[in-house]
């Protein structure tokens, strides 16, 4: 990879280190996510919560204060403002770079305003003015594919090659920031498993990480945890998808995943932990 590292706001994360994929711990301050039930959606418990995944040895924590799950309504400025920046702003001498997931340039704009390290947009910075607001920061940006929108991308979604129609789309937003002045380094790429993709789309993806990663020469980031396509093969509800979400964060580690995002962080480091080991000579 041309870079070393990943410029984010306050941190560079290194891209060679060879070591096992930065872990990103999903904190949702949400009444309505998919996956954990809202069980973080008072200030007091996402601040608990994310005292935790740092203890647990989380590299990365993504706020998010808007449910992008299938067939979801679109959340209002205002609310997801409330949400979202008294943790940033509890959370910003934490030692660790703060990611807010959102699509919303104003969001991206209070957000850097409170010195948040990356902007984790779902929409591509396709909004009309988000390249504009996050341009002349020193965030990191990271660019997802979607296929139509959270209410309705799950509902027959069509490729006719899903690797090169993702690949061509990343492709094109990083030209389109990197034209606004915006340094390579600054950005990685999503392929964005569940976001408009059925299950063998998304597999397509992930046994092709690598090749997105070499043809685009960024470094990326996978988010599987819980989702649809883990359910799809373990036959199992979203409660009980822990350990298939690991398996997915492991086949992603070993296609050359940068960043990992996930909700079981303790578990998940330790399962890239050991990965890692088995991987390294020993020196005997």
């Amino acid at each position: 990879m041309t870079h070393n590292y990943l410029q984010c706001g306050r941190f560079r994360l290194p891209t060679n280190s060879g070591k096992r994929p930065l872990v990103m711990g999903i904190l949702n301050i949400t009444p309505d996510s998919f996956s954990d039930g809202g069980h973080f959606s008072t200030l007091e418990f996402a601040l608990s919560h994310a005292e935790q995944m740092i203890a647990d040895g989380v590299d990365i924590i993504d706020i998010g204060g808007e449910s992008t799950r299938p067939g979801i309504a679109p959340l209002s400025l205002e609310q997801e403002l409330q949400r979202v920046m008294p943790v940033i702003y509890a959370l910003r001498d934490c030692g660790k770079p703060l990611s807010i997931d959102t699509y919303k340039p104003e969001v991206m704009r209070e957000a850097l305003i409170a010195e948040v390290d990356m902007i984790n947009d779902i929409n591509g910075f396709r909004a009309p003015g988000a390249i504009d607001v996050v341009k002349d920061s020193a965030a990191g940006l990271c660019v997802m594919h979607m296929q139509g929108q959270p209410q309705t991308m799950q509902q027959e979604p069509h490729y006719d090659d899903v690797v090169g129609e993702v690949a061509d789309f990343l492709r094109q937003q990083m030209d389109q920031l990197t034209a606004a002045g915006i340094a390579r380094d600054r950005i990685c790429i999503d392929p964005g498993f569940g976001f408009g993709k059925n299950l063998q789309h998304n597999l397509a993806l992930l046994r092709n990480t690598r090749r997105l990663i070499r043809e685009l020469d960024l470094p990326l980031l996978a988010g599987m945890s819980r989702k649809s396509m883990i359910g799809a093969i373990t036959g199992k509800p979203v409660e009980r998808r822990m350990a298939g979400s690991i398996g997915a964060a492991l086949a992603a580690a070993e296609q050359g995943a940068l960043i990992v995002r996930v909700h079981d962080v303790a578990e998940t480091v330790d399962a890239l932990d050991v990965w890692q080991a088995g991987r390294e000579p020993s020196g005997n």
